[in-house]
Protein backbone atom coordinates (compact mmCIF):
# COMPACT_ATOMS: atom_id res chain seq x y z
CA UNK A 1 0.00 0.00 0.00
CA UNK A 2 1.32 3.45 -0.90
CA UNK A 3 2.23 5.75 2.02
CA UNK A 4 -0.45 8.25 1.04
CA UNK A 5 -3.16 5.58 0.87
CA UNK A 6 -1.91 4.08 4.13
CA UNK A 7 -2.20 7.50 5.75
CA UNK A 8 -5.76 7.88 4.45
CA UNK A 9 -6.70 4.43 5.81
CA UNK A 10 -5.22 5.18 9.22
CA UNK A 11 -6.97 8.55 9.29
CA UNK A 12 -10.32 6.93 8.43
CA UNK A 13 -9.82 4.29 11.11
CA UNK A 14 -8.94 6.90 13.72
CA UNK A 15 -12.00 8.96 12.75
CA UNK A 16 -14.23 5.90 13.09
CA UNK A 17 -12.83 5.17 16.55
CA UNK A 18 -13.36 8.78 17.65
CA UNK A 19 -16.94 8.79 16.33
CA UNK A 20 -17.59 5.51 18.12
CA UNK A 21 -16.18 6.78 21.39
CA UNK A 22 -18.08 10.04 21.17
CA UNK A 23 -21.28 8.37 19.97
CA UNK A 24 -21.54 5.84 22.82
CA UNK A 25 -22.05 8.44 25.60
CA UNK A 26 -24.42 10.35 23.31
CA UNK A 27 -26.47 7.21 22.72
CA UNK A 28 -26.49 6.36 26.42
CA UNK A 29 -27.55 9.91 27.28
CA UNK A 30 -30.37 9.73 24.74
CA UNK A 31 -31.54 6.39 26.11
CA UNK A 32 -31.48 7.76 29.66
CA UNK A 33 -33.56 10.79 28.70
CA UNK A 34 -36.11 8.53 27.03
CA UNK A 35 -36.35 5.82 29.71
CA UNK A 36 -35.65 7.96 32.79
CA UNK A 37 -36.78 11.50 31.92
CA UNK A 38 -36.79 12.63 35.57
CA UNK A 39 -33.07 11.87 35.88
CA UNK A 40 -33.64 8.65 37.87
CA UNK A 41 -35.18 5.35 36.78
CA UNK A 42 -38.40 5.05 38.82
CA UNK A 43 -38.94 1.32 39.34
CA UNK A 44 -42.35 0.09 40.50
CA UNK A 45 -42.22 -2.81 42.95
CA UNK A 46 -44.58 -4.56 45.33
CA UNK A 47 -43.57 -6.80 48.27
CA UNK A 48 -44.22 -10.51 48.60
CA UNK A 49 -43.39 -11.83 45.12
CA UNK A 50 -39.91 -12.77 43.80
CA UNK A 51 -41.07 -11.51 40.39
CA UNK A 52 -41.14 -8.06 42.01
CA UNK A 53 -39.45 -7.75 45.42
CA UNK A 54 -38.76 -9.98 48.43
CA UNK A 55 -36.21 -9.76 51.26
CA UNK A 56 -33.72 -12.46 52.23
CA UNK A 57 -32.88 -13.62 55.77
CA UNK A 58 -30.53 -10.67 56.16
CA UNK A 59 -33.21 -8.20 55.13
CA UNK A 60 -31.63 -7.51 51.74
CA UNK A 61 -34.13 -6.97 48.91
CA UNK A 62 -34.11 -9.05 45.74
CA UNK A 63 -36.52 -9.68 42.89
CA UNK A 64 -36.97 -9.70 39.15
CA UNK A 65 -38.28 -6.13 38.88
CA UNK A 66 -36.06 -4.89 41.72
CA UNK A 67 -32.76 -6.23 40.34
CA UNK A 68 -33.44 -5.74 36.63
CA UNK A 69 -34.38 -2.16 37.41
CA UNK A 70 -31.04 -1.67 39.17
CA UNK A 71 -29.18 -3.25 36.24
CA UNK A 72 -30.90 -1.05 33.66
CA UNK A 73 -30.32 2.11 35.72
CA UNK A 74 -26.63 1.22 35.90
CA UNK A 75 -26.53 0.72 32.13
CA UNK A 76 -28.21 4.10 31.59
CA UNK A 77 -25.91 5.81 34.08
CA UNK A 78 -28.73 7.10 36.29
CA UNK A 79 -29.76 6.40 39.89
CA UNK A 80 -32.60 3.99 40.62
CA UNK A 81 -35.65 5.18 42.59
CA UNK A 82 -37.88 2.39 43.93
CA UNK A 83 -41.56 3.22 44.25
CA UNK A 84 -43.54 0.76 46.37
CA UNK A 85 -47.11 -0.36 45.82
CA UNK A 86 -49.32 -3.03 47.39
CA UNK A 87 -50.15 -4.84 44.13
CA UNK A 88 -49.04 -5.02 40.54
CA UNK A 89 -52.27 -3.51 39.16
CA UNK A 90 -51.42 -0.25 40.95
CA UNK A 91 -47.96 -0.23 39.36
CA UNK A 92 -49.43 -0.68 35.87
CA UNK A 93 -51.75 2.27 36.53
CA UNK A 94 -48.82 4.39 37.74
CA UNK A 95 -46.80 3.54 34.61
CA UNK A 96 -49.79 4.40 32.42
CA UNK A 97 -50.01 7.78 34.19
CA UNK A 98 -46.27 8.42 33.78
CA UNK A 99 -45.52 8.24 37.52
CA UNK A 100 -43.29 5.16 37.16
CA UNK A 101 -40.78 4.34 34.41
CA UNK A 102 -40.21 0.61 34.74
CA UNK A 103 -41.46 -2.68 36.15
CA UNK A 104 -41.57 -6.34 35.20
CA UNK A 105 -45.00 -7.94 34.93
CA UNK A 106 -47.19 -10.32 32.96
CA UNK A 107 -47.51 -8.98 29.41
CA UNK A 108 -51.23 -9.52 28.89
CA UNK A 109 -53.21 -8.00 25.99
CA UNK A 110 -55.22 -5.96 28.51
CA UNK A 111 -52.09 -4.47 30.05
CA UNK A 112 -50.62 -3.84 26.58
CA UNK A 113 -53.44 -1.31 26.14
CA UNK A 114 -52.05 0.61 29.13
CA UNK A 115 -48.26 0.22 28.82
CA UNK A 116 -45.62 -0.86 26.30
CA UNK A 117 -43.72 -4.14 26.71
CA UNK A 118 -40.30 -5.49 25.85
CA UNK A 119 -39.89 -9.04 24.58
CA UNK A 120 -40.49 -11.69 27.29
CA UNK A 121 -37.94 -12.09 30.07
CA UNK A 122 -39.28 -15.30 31.64
CA UNK A 123 -42.20 -17.71 31.33
CA UNK A 124 -43.92 -18.58 34.62
CA UNK A 125 -46.54 -21.22 35.41
CA UNK A 126 -49.82 -20.23 37.06
CA UNK A 127 -51.10 -22.50 39.80
CA UNK A 128 -53.08 -22.98 43.00
CA UNK A 129 -52.03 -23.06 46.67
CA UNK A 130 -54.01 -24.92 49.33
CA UNK A 131 -53.39 -24.75 53.10
CA UNK A 132 -52.41 -27.68 55.32
CA UNK A 133 -55.08 -30.38 55.67
CA UNK A 134 -57.09 -29.05 52.73
CA UNK A 135 -59.59 -31.55 51.26
CA UNK A 136 -58.60 -30.25 47.81
CA UNK A 137 -55.75 -32.37 46.44
CA UNK A 138 -56.22 -31.99 42.67
CA UNK A 139 -57.10 -29.19 40.29
CA UNK A 140 -60.13 -31.26 39.27
CA UNK A 141 -61.51 -30.94 42.84
CA UNK A 142 -61.69 -27.14 42.80
CA UNK A 143 -64.91 -26.37 40.94
CA UNK A 144 -67.30 -27.30 43.75
CA UNK A 145 -70.08 -25.31 45.36
CA UNK A 146 -68.81 -23.48 48.43
CA UNK A 147 -65.14 -23.45 47.40
CA UNK A 148 -63.63 -19.95 47.65
CA UNK A 149 -60.67 -19.13 45.38
CA UNK A 150 -58.56 -16.19 46.47
CA UNK A 151 -56.98 -13.92 43.85
CA UNK A 152 -55.17 -10.58 43.98
CA UNK A 153 -57.51 -7.72 43.18
CA UNK A 154 -56.84 -6.30 39.71
CA UNK A 155 -54.72 -9.30 38.70
CA UNK A 156 -54.75 -11.59 35.67
CA UNK A 157 -56.20 -14.26 37.95
CA UNK A 158 -59.21 -12.10 38.85
CA UNK A 159 -59.94 -11.39 35.17
CA UNK A 160 -59.36 -14.92 33.89
CA UNK A 161 -60.61 -17.42 36.46
CA UNK A 162 -64.35 -16.57 36.64
CA UNK A 163 -64.78 -18.04 33.15
CA UNK A 164 -63.09 -21.29 34.22
CA UNK A 165 -65.36 -22.08 37.16
CA UNK A 166 -69.12 -22.55 37.27
CA UNK A 167 -69.58 -23.35 40.97
CA UNK A 168 -66.52 -22.11 42.90
CA UNK A 169 -66.46 -18.45 43.98
CA UNK A 170 -63.67 -15.96 43.21
CA UNK A 171 -62.70 -13.84 46.24
CA UNK A 172 -60.38 -10.81 45.64
CA UNK A 173 -57.65 -9.99 48.17
CA UNK A 174 -55.93 -6.62 48.40
CA UNK A 175 -52.46 -8.19 48.56
CA UNK A 176 -50.61 -11.46 49.07
CA UNK A 177 -50.04 -10.57 52.71
CA UNK A 178 -53.76 -10.03 53.19
CA UNK A 179 -54.47 -13.36 51.46
CA UNK A 180 -52.39 -15.30 53.99
CA UNK A 181 -54.49 -13.79 56.80
CA UNK A 182 -57.65 -14.67 54.86
CA UNK A 183 -56.61 -18.33 54.92
CA UNK A 184 -56.31 -18.15 58.72
CA UNK A 185 -59.83 -16.69 58.96
CA UNK A 186 -61.32 -19.28 56.61
CA UNK A 187 -62.29 -16.63 54.05
CA UNK A 188 -60.59 -18.50 51.18
CA UNK A 189 -59.90 -22.20 50.52
CA UNK A 190 -57.09 -21.79 47.99
CA UNK A 191 -55.16 -19.07 46.19
CA UNK A 192 -54.47 -18.65 42.49
CA UNK A 193 -51.54 -16.74 41.04
CA UNK A 194 -48.10 -17.37 39.52
CA UNK A 195 -46.08 -20.17 41.11
CA UNK A 196 -43.13 -18.03 42.31
CA UNK A 197 -45.58 -16.07 44.47
CA UNK A 198 -47.28 -19.29 45.62
CA UNK A 199 -43.93 -20.75 46.70
CA UNK A 200 -43.23 -17.54 48.63
CA UNK A 201 -46.63 -17.81 50.34
CA UNK A 202 -46.14 -21.50 51.14
CA UNK A 203 -42.91 -20.69 52.99
CA UNK A 204 -45.05 -18.70 55.44
CA UNK A 205 -47.78 -21.35 55.71
CA UNK A 206 -46.54 -24.62 57.26
CA UNK A 207 -48.03 -27.64 55.49
CA UNK A 208 -49.34 -25.62 52.54
CA UNK A 209 -49.13 -27.28 49.12
CA UNK A 210 -49.03 -26.13 45.51
CA UNK A 211 -51.27 -28.40 43.45
CA UNK A 212 -49.75 -30.35 40.57
CA UNK A 213 -50.36 -28.92 37.11
CA UNK A 214 -51.14 -25.37 36.06
CA UNK A 215 -53.94 -23.25 34.61
CA UNK A 216 -51.77 -21.29 32.22
CA UNK A 217 -48.56 -19.30 32.03
CA UNK A 218 -47.44 -15.72 32.40
CA UNK A 219 -44.89 -14.14 30.10
CA UNK A 220 -43.01 -11.65 32.23
CA UNK A 221 -41.70 -8.62 30.35
CA UNK A 222 -40.45 -5.11 31.04
CA UNK A 223 -43.25 -2.55 31.07
CA UNK A 224 -42.67 1.15 30.30
CA UNK A 225 -45.07 4.06 29.65
CA UNK A 226 -46.74 4.44 26.27
CA UNK A 227 -44.94 6.94 24.06
CA UNK A 228 -41.51 5.43 24.75
CA UNK A 229 -41.68 2.81 22.00
CA UNK A 230 -38.40 4.14 20.55
CA UNK A 231 -36.73 2.56 23.58
CA UNK A 232 -38.12 -0.94 23.01
CA UNK A 233 -35.09 -2.08 20.91
CA UNK A 234 -32.85 -0.91 23.77
CA UNK A 235 -34.92 -2.89 26.28
CA UNK A 236 -34.95 -5.98 24.04
CA UNK A 237 -31.16 -5.82 23.75
CA UNK A 238 -30.94 -5.45 27.54
CA UNK A 239 -33.19 -8.51 28.05
CA UNK A 240 -31.10 -10.68 25.71
CA UNK A 241 -27.90 -9.55 27.42
CA UNK A 242 -29.25 -10.39 30.89
CA UNK A 243 -30.41 -13.81 29.67
CA UNK A 244 -27.25 -14.76 27.78
CA UNK A 245 -24.77 -13.48 30.38
CA UNK A 246 -26.26 -15.56 33.21
CA UNK A 247 -27.24 -12.41 35.13
CA UNK A 248 -30.91 -13.39 34.95
CA UNK A 249 -30.16 -16.80 36.47
CA UNK A 250 -28.34 -15.11 39.35
CA UNK A 251 -31.29 -12.76 39.93
CA UNK A 252 -33.68 -15.71 40.08
CA UNK A 253 -31.47 -17.58 42.54
CA UNK A 254 -31.03 -14.59 44.83
CA UNK A 255 -34.78 -13.93 44.84
CA UNK A 256 -35.63 -17.62 45.37
CA UNK A 257 -37.75 -17.47 42.24
CA UNK A 258 -39.24 -20.94 41.61
CA UNK A 259 -41.66 -22.10 38.92
CA UNK A 260 -40.07 -20.19 36.03
CA UNK A 261 -38.76 -21.46 32.69
CA UNK A 262 -36.61 -19.95 29.98
CA UNK A 263 -38.31 -18.22 27.08
CA UNK A 264 -37.93 -20.12 23.81
CA UNK A 265 -37.24 -17.98 20.77
CA UNK A 266 -38.17 -18.87 17.24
Amino acid sequence: MRPFHRLLSLTALLAAVIVSLLGTPARADGEAKLLAPSGALRVGIYPGSPTSMVTDVDGKPHGLAYDLGAELAKRLGVPVDYVRFQRVADIVTAIHEGQVDFTVTNATPARANEVSFSQPVLAIELGYLVPANSPISRIEDIDTSGVKIGVTRGSTSERTLPAKFKQATIVPAESVKVAIAMFDRGEIDLYATNKPTLFEMSDQMPGAKILDGNWGAEHMAIAVPKGREAAIPVLNSFVVEEQSSGALDTIQQQAGLRGASKVTRE
